[in-house]
């Protein structure tokens, strides 16, 4: 793929202590091509807000949302603005190191892949964690019955895909369920979907982690919802 731009989006709330160290990081990733950064504040009470504010660098484009209103939702605002060629999506809270990206790219740059997915369980990985293990493991099983494929990792943070890709899917999600509706629509399109292992480094719910085992329930949903309608 002949790629001219990447746009990098991160969904931010209340990561006032990783959000420059993220932007930062990923400006001075080398790509070999022009990048673009869009950051959303999805309605941070922490301090993020006053620390974008401080951010000029000129390929960074920050967004605000006046509430929290959820990463689908926040998302979905960042593609309103995107212009690359590659869409990224990076998490805000340094679970991810963000050098990575500039090699799980190669697959789509080779012409191999229109979506790839990092997984945590095929790379250098925290060890910890075992119900949110089981979780992801029985929400990844449900999403390779349904739509006949062989991922490891469904419910990962770094999702990579061609700006084509997209075209003719609607994202309705507003929450973690982003990542199964994801998943559902771009197997229902027949895609070319690769895995690639990842380094994470995941955090614990004292050091700011989010999602929870609640998050499960509309990620099987909408697993289930989306198998037979848009």
């Amino acid at each position: 793929m002949a790629a001219h731009k990447i746009s990098i989006i991160i969904p931010a709330y209340n990561e006032k202590n990783t959000i420059r160290a993220v932007i930062k990081r990923l400006i001075n990733a080398d790509f070999g091509i022009d990048k673009e950064i869009i950051v959303v504040n999805d309605g941070s009470t922490d301090g993020t807000q006053d620390i974008l504010k401080e951010i000029t660098e000129k390929e960074v484009i920050v967004a605000h949302h006046k509430v929290n209103l959820g990463k689908g939702a926040a998302i979905r605002t960042a593609l309103k603005h995107i212009s690359g060629d590659i869409i990224i999506i990076q998490d805000a809270d340094l679970e991810y190191p963000p050098e990575q990206c500039k090699d799980l790219i190669r697959p789509i740059l080779d012409g191999q892949a229109d979506v790839i997915y990092g997984s945590r369980f095929l790379g250098i990985h925290r060890v910890f964690m075992v119900w949110h293990y089981f979780g992801n493991k029985l929400v990844t099983f449900l999403a390779n019955i349904l739509y006949n494929t062989t991922l490891t990792d469904v419910e990962v943070g770094y999702k990579i895909f061609t700006r084509q890709a997209l075209e003719g899917i609607i994202i309705r999600s507003n929450r973690f369920d982003f990542e199964t509706e994801f998943t559902a629509k771009i197997f229902k399109k027949r895609l070319r979907v690769v895995e690639a292992p990842i380094i994470y480094y995941g955090r614990g719910y004292s050091e700011g982690k989010k999602i929870t085992w609640k998050d499960a329930f509309p990620a099987i949903w909408a697993l289930i919802k989306y198998r037979f309608v848009d």
